[in-house]
């Protein structure tokens, strides 16, 4: 996640040649048009004289402000239905004439009110996941390409199913949660023995939301506490950012793959809980896969994260063999 200052610039040009774009595309329409239907030229230039004037008026008649607002506004409103119905008339879009953005919410600027903007953020995340070639992995693991042909369909005698018809359920699972990440608050916790498709689906369903324009961060739990480690203790050069730390709680979702790899002690029990709980209590939702099996967390971890992950968080258990060595065979 971190940035060098050349790789925050290519970033913002991103931006920029994406605001000069749709600008070089607005002033085309607006030359074809008015070179079409002149009028529709006069019409904008009446606008553009009309708030001048008010501004000037403003300046000399600083008390008659309101009148001469609401005698703006009617003179705007009279042209722009005009400009409408003239474009209308000429088979155009009524807004056809309007500024073009990408992102309406900041205008293509990349900042909202000096705040980083969602696009821009987007862009940040998705160049983190350029340099870590986890594009690539996602173009291959996603809900399009999961298959469970892999999986045995020999009936485990203790739960009655066989991994594959759990695998099947545990899809519908992560794909229902991706598809109603918007609507639907939730949280996954993935267990099951290494090879069986956890860290699969943790990419289908970042895969599937980042498609949809989230933020999405993943992460292994060594990297997670690494990069919380080093910001906390070894940060002298700025190598880890403050924004990097606090996508980790502000991004739509955290994806946090592997968990229970990581060396366990105070400052990764603290840091650990300080995420669940405050994205917890922002409505931000957590994924996690690990080996260790439910009766094994609390061996691992303290009851506080235990009690969070058991009232909070849908476990997803997968059974089987390792079905990376069952590709081989």
């Amino acid at each position: 996640m971190g940035l060098t200052r050349s790789q925050f610039k290519h970033i913002l040009n991103i931006i920029d040649q994406r605001r000069l774009k749709n600008q070089q595309i607005h002033y085309a329409r607006k030359d074809k048009v008015y070179k079409a239907y002149p009028i529709l030229q006069s019409i904008d230039e009446q606008i553009s004289s009309q708030s001048a004037s008010f501004t000037r008026q403003i300046v000399e008649n600083p008390k008659q402000r309101q009148a001469l607002l609401t005698d703006l506004q009617e003179k705007i409103s009279h042209l722009s239905l005009q400009k409408k119905e003239t474009l209308l008339d000429a088979g155009y879009p009524s807004d056809y004439l309007a500024p073009i953005y990408d992102c309406e919410d900041c205008k293509d600027t990349g900042y909202i009110d000096h705040a980083k903007c969602h696009c821009l953020n987007q862009e940040i995340i998705n160049f983190s996941y350029e340099q870590s070639h986890l594009n690539a992995i996602l173009q291959k693991e996603n809900f399009d390409n999961f298959s469970l042909d892999h999986y045995s369909s020999e009936v485990d005698k203790n739960i009655g199913k066989s991994p594959r018809e759990i695998a099947a359920f545990n899809y519908k699972i992560c794909y229902s949660f991706a598809e109603h990440f918007d609507t639907k608050y939730n949280n996954l916790i993935l267990y099951g023995q290494a090879g069986l498709g956890k860290t699969y689906l943790c990419n289908c369903i970042a895969k599937a939301l980042l498609d949809t324009g989230h933020t999405v961060i993943y992460l292994t739990a060594f990297g997670l506490f690494k990069l919380l480690e080093t910001y906390r203790f070894h940060n002298e050069e700025g190598h880890v950012t403050l924004d990097e730390i606090q996508n980790l709680y502000q991004c739509d979702l955290l994806i946090i793959d592997d968990l229970g790899t990581e060396i366990n002690n105070a400052f990764t029990t603290s840091e650990l809980f300080n995420i669940i709980n405050t994205r917890m209590l922002d409505k931000k939702p957590v994924v996690i896969s690990t080996n260790l099996p439910p009766s094994a967390w609390s061996n691992q971890y303290t009851d506080r994260i235990v009690s969070r992950i058991y009232g909070n968080y849908l476990s997803v258990g997968f059974i089987g063999s390792d079905i990376r060595l069952q590709k081989f065979l």
